[in-house]
C-alpha cells in the first residue's frame, strides 16, 4: 500500500482549500439571496418602525432553530441560514488543512492548524456556553 503522503501534494491541498471556499461563499450568498429576495416580495412595500426595537425572534437564535426554519423555507431562516454558511466555511477550511496536514505527515502544522481550529470554535460558541 503506497503511503498517503504522495497523494496530498500542496498542490491538490491548496486546490480543494480553494474550492471549500468558494463553494461556502457562494451557497451562503445563493441562500442569503434566495430567502432575501424572498422576503423583500413579502414584506419590501412595509415601512420600518424605528420607534421599537424588535430583535430577532427566538427561534432564530440558535442553530437548530435556523436549521429548522431554513428546511421549513421560512424567508428569514434562509437568510439566517446563509450567514451560518457563511460562518461555517473558514473553520470547515480550517478543519480540512488540519486532516490535511495529518495525511502529509506534517506534526507541527497539525499542532497549530488544530489550535487555530480550537480558537475559532471557542470564539464560536462562547456566548452559548456560558453561565
Amino acid at each position: 500500500m503506497p503511503p498517503l503522503r504522495s497523494h496530498w501534494t500542496d498542490r491538490r491541498v491548496e486546490e480543494i482549500v480553494s474550492n471549500i471556499l468558494r463553494t461556502g461563499v457562494i451557497a451562503a450568498a445563493g441562500v442569503s439571496l434566495i430567502g432575501g429576495v424572498a422576503y423583500l416580495i413579502t414584506y419590501g412595500g412595509n415601512y420600518p418602525h424605528y420607534q421599537v426595537f424588535r430583535g430577532e425572534p427566538s427561534d432564530l437564535r440558535s442553530v437548530t432553530g435556523i436549521v429548522s426554519d431554513a428546511l421549513s423555507l421560512r424567508r428569514r431562516g434562509l437568510i439566517q441560514f446563509g450567514i451560518l454558511l457563511l460562518l461555517v466555511t473558514p473553520v470547515a477550511r480550517v478543519a480540512f488543512s488540519a486532516v490535511a496536514f495529518m495525511l502529509q505527515g506534517d506534526r507541527t502544522y497539525v499542532i497549530v492548524t488544530l489550535l487555530v481550529l480550537a480558537a475559532l470554535l471557542f470564539s464560536l460558541s462562547n456566548g452559548y456556553f456560558q453561565a
